[in-house]
């Protein structure tokens, strides 16, 4: 050998070895969740060495490690290094999208995802991502009234997650903190920062927090994580996760509970769920969320049994008064649980389960799902995505809210955060829709004073005003609930004293604000009748030949007077029958006063009081008149030249009408303000004046 290429290999020789060594400690470091540490290791290592499967493998440990610290840019970096020094493993394109997935960069997680599914097709994880990456790119234009907003008040550059209400008036929070300050000073090496804390922030009646501090009493550790907490109803109780990694130990965590005991809280005592200790030291349990009752619990770990191996699913145990004691956890089950990470549970109080996950699919990451409670058991249904603003391409988790109120906080490292995981106030901006409108005189086009509108609500919400002097009214609207709207003419009147009545009509009188996105303000305006001296036409009443029975559809237009005597519960009517000039003129006023008997008997059998009806028959005594002074007399009609002709005013004159004999009918069995049926009015009306005569009444001939 060459004296120079031997020096060569002894100044080498040495920095392989180093890069032997930083490989071999940093997937040590790993696999112990060091993942800071390992960093520094692995980039030591592919600085140094010269084989290009230990460079591919830095690369692709190194973009593990910084995606399990929500690293996503630093993470897509290494991992597209690793592909393209040859990384024998396949997962590298899974990794690739679900950082680029989490990134939002949701075209090039596609590619990705594809690409995996090619080359391991067994892996449902490709389907589960192509189709969270799809479901996002349909719903990126999608808005709602949800806002959410950085609490930059309590935020910093360090983690700060999982709020937690911690007293009954939710004027103060407690949550997880990484932020200078802890109880110790040592770094965690899985972040390379100090270890989390349990901080505590009160909001003054400014709105403005107080400065975080450490929670006072024995629930935080020196040297450990304490976590995800949650704080029971009357504020006495929490319960809370402590991640503790002992010296040459696997990193696990526990759930705890302490006491208040003044200010602060007592000694936290370990659940064990009746597991042994080697069992609590082989897995995770974190993440407590309790019921109101603090007789459930939910939790999340990869004990034994979890769907997604070595991922994490959520388990329920429940608590036994007189023993004092939690049982063993049960599996919530693959309607819940996926072969992904879920976490972070939180009950609301009618028993909704709020949780993370990221085996759902999603926008990318962790994102918040929500799932009704069967009522009659701790079983609960699918669950929805709670889309955006709740979910983020990024990490989404940890959500409480305010009670019943349409606010609270989570935690997300989503755009916009200081730096790593944050916590987000979130809230629903009410939207301020009204209706008004006005209401006028059908005939003289005059505002109409007094009259009274009524609005109907899906909800079950009912609500009356009257018009001012101006004929005007006005209703605030509520969110997802559908209207009808009637106008009362009775004891309404304009400037001339005159008094109305209103017309039922199906189409007109209908809003809904169900689904909507923009807030806006409806106008509905309204005419009603004026009670005069005239007839006012409704939908044909049918007879048989020459004779007084109903025919079948003619119950339908005298359901319309019906109806119209329902909205009107002070109006008295008088039905009038006519007929044309063909026959005696006893034998048409008598065939016409049973006609108008008919009608009223119809309306009695349907419950209108008989005092509020008269039937009066006419014959052929008051042939119909329009406005341009004609009249159908018989000398008239015999006038017209065809057959057609003379049938079709024959057919006019013969009608059944209405007249408002009065309206100061008072049912004594009625309440003040009836509330009729909530049908609708329409604008104007017709009667026999003009023009425009409906094909109305007649013999049936």
């Amino acid at each position: 050998m060459k004296p120079t290429r031997l020096l060569i290999l002894v100044l080498l020789f040495p920095c392989l070895v180093c890069a032997q060594r930083d490989l071999r400690y940093g997937d040590r470091a790993y696999d112990s969740q060091e993942y800071s540490a390992a960093i520094g290791f692995y980039h030591k290592a592919v600085s140094t060495t010269k084989s290009k499967t230990d460079q591919a493998h830095c690369f692709y440990q190194l973009g593990q490690c910084y995606q399990h610290l929500s690293n996503w840019e630093d993470a897509k970096v290494f991992y597209v290094k690793a592909k393209n020094a040859g990384i024998i493993d396949d997962h590298v394109y899974l990794h690739l999208a679900e950082v680029e997935q989490e990134h939002g960069d949701y075209n090039d997680a596609l590619a990705d995802y594809t690409e995996y599914k090619k080359r391991v097709p067994s892996d449902p994880a490709a389907d589960i991502g192509i189709k969270a990456c799809n479901d996002a790119l349909s719903n990126v234009n999608e808005t709602n009234r949800w806002k959410i907003s950085n609490e930059s008040q309590i935020n910093t550059k360090y983690n700060d997650f999982c709020p937690t209400w911690s007293d009954k008036k939710h004027t103060s929070i407690i949550f997880s903190s990484k932020r200078t300050g802890q109880s110790g000073s040592k770094i965690d090496p899985v972040s390379g920062t100090q270890y989390s804390d349990l901080f505590e922030a009160k909001i003054g009646k400014n709105g403005k927090w107080s400065t975080p501090s450490t929670v006072q009493g024995d629930v935080n550790l020196p040297e450990a994580n304490d976590g995800a907490s949650c704080i029971t109803k009357n504020g006495n109780h929490i319960f809370f996760t402590r991640c503790d990694q002992k010296k040459n130990e696997q990193l696990t965590c526990k759930i705890y509970y302490a006491e208040k005991q003044g200010n602060a809280w007592g000694s936290p005592v370990m659940i064990d769920f009746g597991l042994d200790a080697a069992t609590l030291d082989s897995f995770n349990f974190r993440h407590p969320a309790v019921s109101v009752n603090e007789d459930v619990m939910v939790f999340s770990s990869d004990y034994s049994g979890t769907t997604g191996g070595e991922h994490s699913d959520l388990w329920i145990s429940t608590f036994d008064a007189k023993t004092k004691t939690w049982s063993k956890p049960e599996n919530l089950g693959s309607q819940i649980n996926t072969n992904g990470r879920e976490g972070f549970p939180y009950l609301a109080d009618d028993g909704t389960l709020y949780f993370s996950s990221d085996g759902h699919g999603g926008l990318g990451g962790l994102d918040i799902y929500s799932a009704k409670k069967d009522p009659d058991s701790w079983k609960w249904y699918s669950p929805e995505n709670m889309k955006t603003p709740f979910n983020s391409p990024a990490d989404d988790f940890g959500i409480v809210f305010d009670g019943k109120k349409k606010k609270g906080f989570l935690t997300s490292n989503r755009e916009g955060s200081k730096g790593a995981d944050d916590i987000w106030m979130f809230y629903y901006e009410e939207c301020s829709s009204a209706l008004s409108g006005m209401v006028s005189d059908s005939i003289y086009h005059i505002p109409v004073h007094n009259a009274w509108v009524t609005l109907y609500g899906s909800d079950g919400t009912e609500y009356g005003v009257r018009t001012d002097a101006n004929g005007n009214y006005k209703f605030q609207l509520k969110e997802n609930v559908s209207y009808l709207i009637n106008v009362f003419g009775d004891s309404a009147n304009s400037t001339k004293a005159q008094r109305y009545f209103s017309l039922p009509e199906k189409e007109k009188g209908k809003l809904t604000t169900m689904g909507m996105t923009d807030c806006k303000d409806f106008i509905f305006d309204f005419e009603i009748q004026p009670i005069e001296e005239h007839d006012i036409v409704f939908p044909a009443v049918l007879y048989g030949l020459d004779s007084a029975t109903l025919r079948p559809q003619s119950k339908d237009s005298l359901n319309y007077l019906y109806q119209l005597l329902i909205d009107n519960p002070s109006l008295v009517i008088e039905i009038d029958a006519h007929t044309d000039c063909r026959g005696s003129a006893e034998h048409n006023r008598d065939l016409s006063q049973r006609r108008a008997q008919a009608c009223v008997d119809y309306l009695i059998s349907k419950g209108i009081d008989q005092k509020r009806l008269q039937a009066k028959g006419w014959g052929e005594d008051h042939p119909l008149k329009f406005s341009n002074g004609v009249v159908l007399t018989e000398k008239y009609i015999d006038s017209k030249k065809t057959v057609q002709e003379r049938e079709a005013l024959h057919q006019l004159n013969r009608r059944t009408v209405f007249r408002v004999i009065s309206n100061d009918y008072v049912d004594p069995k009625a309440p003040k303000r009836p509330a009729p049926q909530p049908v609708n009015v329409r604008k104007g009306s017709f009667d026999e004046s003009g023009d425009e005569v409906p094909d109305n009444n007649g013999n049936g001939d």
